[in-house]
C-alpha cells in the first residue's frame, strides 16, 4: 500500500483549496427559536471552516472555490471570508430581488443541558447547488501551486450537478500533485430533500467522489449510513443494549475494525480520522479521536469538554489534523493537534477557530485551563 505523501512547500501557491457551499448560521443562543427575538449570525460551510481555521490559527494559505450572491447577505459572507484570510474564488449569480439564488441559511440553536440542540435549513434556490463541471478554473487556481484539496458530502449532497464538480476538482487537484481529501458529513435531511431513495443516492454518490480520495475524515455513522459499510447498529435496541452495558462511545474498537473494509473497496486511500464523542448532555460531551494513517492506528487521549457551542468541532479537528500532517509533524502530533483544535473550537461562539497556534499546542501537550498570567 502507498504511503501518504506530504508534498512541500510551494513558495506562492496555496497550504489548502476547500470547494464548498458557504453559509449564514442564525443562532440564537440557548432560547428556542419559537420565542427568540433576536440572531447571531455566523458566516459558516463545512468546508470553508476547515479553511478558515487554517488560516486564522495555524498561519496556512487557503482558498475556498463557491458561489457567492450579489446582494447584501452575499456581501456580508464576502467579507467574512475575506476577514478569515481565505482567499475567494467564486461563481458570482445576481439576485432577482424576490426569489434569489441565495446564500442558504442554516437555523442552529444550542440547547442547554438536557435540551438538544436543533438544527434546520432554508436552501431553496440555494445558488452554490448551481454549480457543476466547468464552474473553475482549476487550472487557474491550482496553477501557483496546491498542496492540499478539499470537499465534503454537504456540498455533494445540494444538487446533482454538485458531486460532478467535486470529483472534476478532486482530479485536477492530484493532477497538481495535492493531496485530496473528503469530510463525509452525511445529513440525512439533505439527502433526502431532493427526492427519491437518499440514503440508496447518497451511497452512489460518496462512493464514486471517495474513490478520488487520500484522506477520509468520517465517523462511523457516516461511514454506514454514507457508504453502507458494514458495522455495528448505531441506532434501535442493539445500540440502546450496548449502552447499558457500558460499551463506551469513545471505543474506537468499531471504527477501526471497518478500516479493512475501507481498504478494501477504495484502494485508493491512506488514512481515515473521525472525532469520537460521548454526549452526557448539551453541554457536557466526552471528547476523543482516532487517526488510521498508512496502514497503523492511532487514538487521542479522553478529556471531558464544557460545550459554549459544539457546531464546528468536527471542523476544527480536520483543521488541525491536515495542518499536523502538512508541517510534517508526526502521526500522532498531526492527531493531537487535530483533538485539542477541535475541543478548542467548541469553547467559541461561532463555527470557526478563535484559539491560538500556541494554546492548541499546549492542550495537545497535555495541559490545563489553569489561568494563564
Amino acid at each position: 500500500m502507498a504511503e501518504l505523501a506530504i508534498p512541500p512547500h510551494s513558495g506562492t501557491g496555496y497550504d489548502f483549496v476547500a470547494l464548498g457551499a458557504l453559509v449564514t448560521r442564525l443562532d440564537p443562543g440557548i432560547v428556542p427559536f419559537s420565542v427568540a427575538d433576536r440572531y447571531d449570525l455566523h458566516v459558516s460551510g463545512g468546508e470553508y471552516n476547515v479553511a478558515a481555521n487554517l488560516a486564522l490559527c495555524f498561519g496556512m494559505r487557503t482558498a475556498i472555490a463557491s458561489a457567492i450572491v450579489d446582494y447584501p447577505i452575499g456581501r456580508k459572507v464576502r467579507g467574512a471570508v475575506r476577514a478569515s484570510g481565505v482567499e475567494g474564488h467564486y461563481v458570482e449569480f445576481k439576485h432577482d430581488g424576490v426569489r434569489g439564488p441565495n446564500m442558504a441559511q442554516v437555523w442552529s440553536d444550542r440547547g442547554q443541558g438536557l435540551r438538544a440542540p436543533v438544527v434546520f435549513y432554508n436552501r431553496a434556490n440555494e445558488a452554490a447547488a448551481l454549480l457543476g463541471p466547468g464552474s473553475f478554473d482549476w487550472t487557474a487556481i491550482f496553477g501557483r501551486g496546491l498542496r492540499w484539496f478539499h470537499s465534503g458530502g454537504i456540498f455533494a449532497a445540494l444538487s446533482a450537478t454538485t458531486p460532478e464538480l467535486v470529483i472534476e476538482a478532486m482530479r485536477a487537484a492530484r493532477a497538481a500533485g495535492a493531496i485530496v481529501s473528503f469530510d463525509l458529513n452525511y445529513r440525512a435531511k439533505l439527502w433526502s430533500a431532493a427526492g427519491g431513495d437518499g440514503p440508496s443516492r447518497a451511497r452512489e454518490t460518496l462512493g464514486r467522489i471517495v474513490d478520488e480520495v487520500d484522506v477520509l475524515v468520517g465517523n462511523e455513522e457516516d461511514l454506514q449510513m454514507g457508504l453502507g459499510l458494514a458495522g455495528p447498529e448505531i441506532h434501535g435496541p442493539a445500540a440502546l443494549a450496548g449502552q447499558a452495558a457500558g460499551k463506551s462511545k469513545l471505543d474506537p474498537e468499531a471504527f477501526l475494525a471497518t478500516m479493512e473494509e475501507v481498504r478494501r473497496r477504495y484502494p485508493r486511500i491512506k488514512a481515515v480520522a473521525t472525532t469520537l464523542r460521548d454526549v452526557k448532555s448539551t453541554n457536557r460531551h466526552l471528547w476523543s479521536a482516532v487517526l488510521w494513517l498508512n496502514g497503523h492506528s492511532h487514538v487521542a487521549p479522553t478529556c471531558e469538554l464544557d460545550v459554549y457551542d459544539r457546531v464546528g468541532g468536527g471542523d476544527g479537528f480536520a483543521a488541525g489534523l491536515i495542518y499536523g500532517l502538512l508541517d510534517g509533524r508526526s502521526p500522532e502530533e498531526a492527531l493531537r493537534l487535530g483533538w485539542a483544535h477541535g475541543a478548542l473550537v467548541t469553547s467559541f461562539p461561532g463555527d470557526t477557530s478563535m484559539a491560538t497556534l500556541d494554546q492548541v499546542e499546549a492542550l495537545a501537550r497535555g495541559g490545563s485551563a489553569r489561568i494563564q498570567r
